[in-house]
């Protein structure tokens, strides 16, 4: 395996982060990507318990910290 990059990545990411807040009455998810220029963030999804918002947050960060910390990197 090489350590090229797919033309659709252009960087790695350094970091990713993911967001909890209550907005208009629901909970919102974010995940905020950090790259060495800059950072993405995206809405996941809305939920209508605090507690499923953090349940999801803390799996899709963990699934994103696996693409970031995956073979490219190590």
């Amino acid at each position: 395996m090489t350590d090229e990059l797919p033309p659709h990545m252009p960087e790695r990411a350094v970091t990713v982060e993911t967001f909890v807040e209550l907005e208009r009455g629901q909970w919102v998810v974010d995940i905020v990507v950090i790259f060495p220029d800059g950072a993405v963030r995206r809405r996941v999804n809305t939920f209508r318990t605090e507690a499923r918002a953090r349940i999801a947050a803390s799996w899709i960060k963990r699934a994103a910290q696996r693409d970031v910390e995956g073979p490219l990197h190590g």
